[in-house]
């Protein structure tokens, strides 16, 4: 891949500004320190990625290279998610931004992006595409790393985010998605490691580089894994019956149901003007958020 600029500390200045924010928006309401720990975490493997002596050895070697995309875009993806960033953003809005931003995920473009086809095509696609065809000697670096690392996200996200989601597919949809995700970087490693693509490095870093891709792409399904296996038994586990109070009426919270079941009572409870929207609120297209952090 041409364009191997060294790259220095100001390449992790976008993480730091990402997390920074995530951290003053999480410490002004109630909020999960496992998933301020997770989002943490994410930024940390995207800064190690981009930053010395992962950032010295990609400049040089293609295991280097090879690394960065296994952090950036198989590693960091799933640990990020799990962070909530977005149902964090709707809890720090006021009522009506935060409906303007489910508004947005009810689109016809969160709806196409948010097919587990669509997600596994940009995401694992496109790496399957940049090391199979001439793209990786005409993609500089940077390109390929602003393009890994939200393609990354949005596959965890369709499969295992416990952010809101148009329509969430059902769990074997996603399980078929996983399974295809962890097989496409095996079988990419297992013809890398064959000899089979005509990249322009030695035979020693394409055989190195094989095995970091190998074990990074089996360490990523793992984590979507566990992460999908959280959420689903987070939404499906018994609880009480919850009442709560929204700009609409009572929302009560039937126990036991896959999908929660919610009827509206009218009363005379003035809008709400700030605050996390409630169940009712995210949209019958909508998925809600993993309830943990409602």
């Amino acid at each position: 891949m041409p364009h191997h600029h060294h790259l220095s500390a100001a390449w992790a200045a976008p993480a730091l500004v990402v997390l920074v924010t995530y951290v003053v928006l999480a410490g002004r309401t109630t909020w999960s320190r496992r998933r301020t720990a997770s989002f943490v975490t994410g930024c940390a493997l995207v800064t190690v990625a981009l930053t010395d002596p992962v950032a010295s050895l990609a400049a040089a070697d293609f295991r280097g290279r090879m690394l960065q995309h296994v952090l950036i875009g198989l590693l960091a993806p799933p640990v990020l998610v799990m962070g909530a960033p977005v149902t964090l953003l709707l809890r720090s809005l006021t009522a009506a931004r935060a409906r303007r931003v489910t508004w947005a995920l009810r689109g016809p473009a969160a709806h196409l992006l948010a097919n587990p086809g669509t997600a596994l095509a940009l995401s694992a696609g496109g790496m399957a595409a940049l090391y199979c065809t001439p793209l990786y000697g005409l993609v500089p670096a940077p390109l390929a790393h602003a393009y890994f690392l939200p393609a990354g996200c949005l596959f965890a996200w369709v499969v295992a985010g416990p952010d809101p989601a148009p329509r969430r597919p059902p769990m074997p949809v996603r399980l078929a998605a996983l399974a295809m995700s962890i097989a496409v970087p095996v079988a990419l490693s297992r013809i890398m490691d064959a000899g089979r693509l005509s990249l322009p490095v030695p035979s020693d870093q394409l055989r190195g580089a094989a095995e970091i891709l190998h074990h990074g792409g089996d360490a990523a399904g793992l984590l979507l894994a566990l992460a999908l296996a959280t959420s689903w038994l987070r939404r499906r586990a018994p609880e009480n019956v919850e009442v709560e109070s929204s700009a609409t009426g009572l929302t009560v919270r039937v126990p036991g149901t896959p999908e929660p079941v919610r009827r509206a009572v009218p009363d005379r409870e003035p809008a709400r003007a700030r605050g996390p929207l409630t169940p009712s609120e995210y949209g019958d297209d909508l998925d809600e958020p993993d309830p943990a952090d409602l």
